[in-house]
């Protein structure tokens, strides 16, 4: 990867919705030789997709916690299960396996406590192999979807 796929890579977390012309001015490039880097980049897995970003209040999601997860065992099956069963809940925005304890981190979204509460008694306590929830709620979003540092 060079400077140009950086650039490129750069104008495109700004905006995925760029066409390969506007790219191409953005790098200095033309055309075609810009399309083929992106291929690249697509094909490479550097570029994993593109989507919208969507705003949670304006869709009715107003109710954002952060859920911490502690597993009762660390055996391979039992965190497979919970993985993918976790991966399973479309309210789970991101999920991360930490280092030391609590074992898991999960950011979850619902319309409202009501939401969120039901979601937790009956989807995020039966999830497989969890011993302890803890969750507390997000109170002001500072920094969200930062390009990365390239």
């Amino acid at each position: 990867m060079d400077n140009i796929d950086r650039k490129i890579l750069s104008e495109l977390q700004q905006d995925g919705r760029l066409s390969l012309t506007e790219l191409a001015t953005r790098v200095g490039m033309s055309l075609s030789p810009c399309h083929r880097r992106v291929r690249a980049l697509e094909q490479s897995g550097a570029i994993s997709g593109y989507r919208a970003q969507l705003d949670a209040d304006i869709l009715g999601l107003t109710f954002d916690a952060i859920v911490f997860v502690t597993m009762n065992s660390a055996v391979r099956e039992t965190l497979d299960s919970f993985e993918e069963a976790v991966s399973a809940i479309p309210n789970v925005l991101q999920a991360q396996r930490l280092f030391g304890t609590p074992d898991y981190l999960l950011h979850v979204m619902a319309k409202d406590r009501q939401a969120f509460q039901q979601l937790y008694d009956d989807r995020l306590s039966t999830l497989p192999g969890v011993q302890k929830l803890s969750s507390t709620l997000v109170m002001k979003t500072i920094v969200e979807n930062n390009p990365l540092p390239l």
